[in-house]
């Protein structure tokens, strides 16, 4: 099946998110859609994919008209998208999301349909259980969810928008390889990507956007220094390698021990410096979300745990003692944790800002709104919805709104989904927040990063945790072996 796009533009209010944009994809294609955070590129797609409608332009299928109405539609016609955050029912079973609006609903073979999903991920390599519930799992696992059940649905045309965010790089090879025999039997693939390396991987085509225009196309081999160039109009390098000066140990975690239906952590003891930034490794669900939510209070630990920040002893204290205690917490799903559906970017603001007001000073808030939206470079007005704004964009937005100064700040896959420019930038912040006392831990899948930004690392492996290793004696490959449980004593 070929698809063609002709002169699509879409517009969010004044912000012209997709500029004449044409394209032509043919069929056994892995196509390269990639751009800077708010280039247009996730905007084209969920035209593409019925979430939303273009203003102008035409979407054609060999060659005829179609009309996509809805999600539900591009199904009809074999399309399917796989999104930055996953679109499920987290109350629910793995298998009742996949049977939810399927013809027979919940009445059909549950038994049938978990086989269909094992025989999925064991292609995969994807460790899912069709009876686990989906609250119970991570970001990452949840995007494995949505990639079997777009397959399960027999998608002929696979979108997939930063798909390889937080899983482990045995899985993303093995994806990769799913995704090449896929187009070799003439199914179309559309990869949204900002990581260049990926596209040079796998993508026979790119397409580079920027501004909302589609700026310029390639095809393998590429030169790397030319998409970035189309990318941003100019090279990009990371910044500086700066470790944390401070001796002082601020934040203290003895005999760490937690546990859940899956996992049980224990034995960790960690002190961290102020202004030390400490990476966490490890493929999802090995137990780094779990000890980094708990080190924010939002989960209890159990055993002789002490967590204790400048002498104040936390342990077993509500979520609002870890606020108080200058302790906050950013997590990897922007819209089912971090923001609020059908709120603007003031809102948020107002309702991060000084509470013991009774009333709203708007022309006071809106002040203050348009100062952080030009600090942090966001793109979106005062009054833009906050589901409206990019990935990027949203979290950008979410960094925005945690208050300074602070003791620790306790991050979730903080570059998902951010394109290198905006990586470099978001780093460059929380370097700025290292300079003034504050501690970053942080949980990422990019190994680069980790190595890049962290002055210690811990490894998580099934429940286990590596003692903190230093990151400059670390290379990318001593660090995938520990990832992939070599060197851990049992």
């Amino acid at each position: 099946m070929k698809v063609e796009l002709r002169n699509i533009h879409k517009y969010f209010g004044s912000v012209h998110a997709n500029n004449n944009i044409s394209l032509t994809i043919l069929p056994g294609t892995i196509q390269g859609i990639v751009g800077e955070n708010g280039a247009g590129k996730s905007t084209l797609m969920k035209i593409l994919s019925g979430f939303i409608h273009a203003d102008e332009g035409e979407i054609l299928l060999d060659d005829k008209v179609v009309t996509i109405h809805s999600p539900a539609d591009a199904l009809k016609h074999g399309i399917g998208m796989l999104h930055q955050d996953p679109l499920d029912f987290p109350p629910m079973k793995v298998v009742d999301n996949f049977l939810i609006g399927q013809e027979g609903g919940l009445l059909l073979r549950k038994s049938q349909v978990s086989a269909e999903i094992k025989r999925l991920a064991d292609q995969f390599g994807f460790s899912i259980d069709p009876d686990a519930y989906v609250e119970s799992m991570t970001v990452g696992e949840r995007q494995q969810i949505e990639i079997l059940r777009l397959l399960w649905l027999g998608a002929r045309i696979l979108i997939l928008d930063e798909p390889t965010t937080g899983i482990s790089s045995l899985q993303k090879k093995k994806l990769f390889e799913t995704l090449t025999r896929l187009a070799s039997e003439g199914i179309i693939v559309i990869f949204v990507s900002h990581k260049l390396e990926e596209i040079e991987a796998l993508c026979h085509r790119a397409a580079v956007f920027r501004g909302g225009l589609l700026v310029g196309e390639a095809v393998q081999p590429y030169h790397i220094d030319d998409l970035v160039r189309l990318m941003f109009g100019k090279p990009m390098e990371l910044g500086d390698r700066s470790g944390c000066q401070c001796d002082e140990v601020t934040y203290s975690i003895k005999n760490f021990e937690i546990e859940d239906i899956r996992l049980h952590i224990k034995n960790i003891n960690l002190e961290v410096k102020a202004g030390e930034v400490i990476g966490l490794a490890g493929m999802e669900g090995s137990g780094q979300r779990l000890f980094l939510r708990a080190l924010g209070g939002l989960l209890p630990t159990t055993g002789h745990t002490r967590i204790i920040m400048k002498g104040r002893d936390l342990t077993h204290e509500p979520y609002p003692s870890f606020l108080k205690a200058g302790i906050a917490y950013v997590p990897a799903d922007r819209m089912e944790e971090g923001l609020i559906h059908g709120l603007t970017l003031k809102d948020h603001f107002v309702l991060t800002g000084d509470t013991r007001r009774l009333f709203v000073d708007e022309e006071d808030a809106l002040r203050k709104t348009k100062i952080k939206i030009d600090e942090f470079n966001i793109k979106g007005r005062p009054n833009s919805l906050v589901e409206e704004l990019s990935g990027g964009n949203q979290q950008r937005a979410l960094l925005a709104f945690v208050h300074d100064p602070l003791n620790v700040l306790l991050l979730e896959h903080p570059s998902r989904g951010l394109d290198l420019e905006s990586t470099i930038w978001l780093w460059e912040k929380l370097k700025d927040r290292c300079k003034n006392g504050t501690s970053v831990i942080f949980i990422s899948s990019d190994l680069e990063q980790i190595l890049h930004y962290s002055d210690r690392i811990l490894v998580f492996f099934g429940g286990k945790v590596s003692q903190p290793i230093p990151a400059i004696e670390t290379s990318i490959d001593q660090l995938g072996q520990l990832i992939g449980g070599k060197g851990f004593s049992e």
